[in-house]
């Protein structure tokens, strides 16, 4: 069987669904997509399993160690009956999307709203979705619909904006 990865009305066939790992199913390969070049509409995924390896490495590096994230009997006592992601670690994704895809290397971080909807749990497979939705040429400003999604459930969203690398500046 086949499977359809659509962006920007391409479709990418695939032998089959491959979410974790060198081999993924998202929207290879990275680089830049100048200003010149993007479209509102065009639109970039990254799958992602979050582990309790990454949720560990975050807490080093971030310094939050929250016992939610990181201690299981303190987590199951919390309102989320269980550990929890950090919410920057999920909100990371984007980040790896933006600077990795759309519109990739080169791009410049202005802004960011968040909002965070549900948790992430060690082991989800978390689906990180960025859409442009609009594109001011003459500022070289770019604004992005950004979601994070575990199966069909939204678990952050928001719209950055973003400095766009271009063929003219860069």
């Amino acid at each position: 069987m086949l499977h359809c990865n659509i962006s920007d009305g391409k479709r990418q066939m695939l032998d089959k669904p491959q979410p974790f790992g060198p081999n993924r199913n998202d929207n290879l390969p990275r680089g830049t997509i100048y200003i010149e070049d993007l479209e509102v509409g065009m639109e970039r995924t990254l799958l992602k399993q979050v582990t309790d390896r990454d949720i560990e490495m975050f807490a080093e590096v971030s310094s939050d160690r929250n016992p939610v994230h990181l201690d299981d009997a303190y987590a199951k006592e919390s309102v989320f009956e269980g550990r929890i992601a950090h919410g920057m670690l999920t909100a990371g994704l984007i980040s790896a999307v933006i600077g990795e895809q759309l519109p990739g290397h080169g791009t410049i971080y202005l802004g960011q709203t968040l909002k965070f909807v549900a948790p992430v749990r060690p082991g989800d497979p978390v689906e990180t979705r960025v859409k442009v939705l609009a594109i001011d040429h003459a500022k070289r400003r770019v604004t992005l619909d950004c979601r994070c999604l575990v199966g069909d459930t939204v678990v952050v969203k928001g719209e950055a904006l973003v400095l766009a690398p271009s063929r003219k500046f860069d």
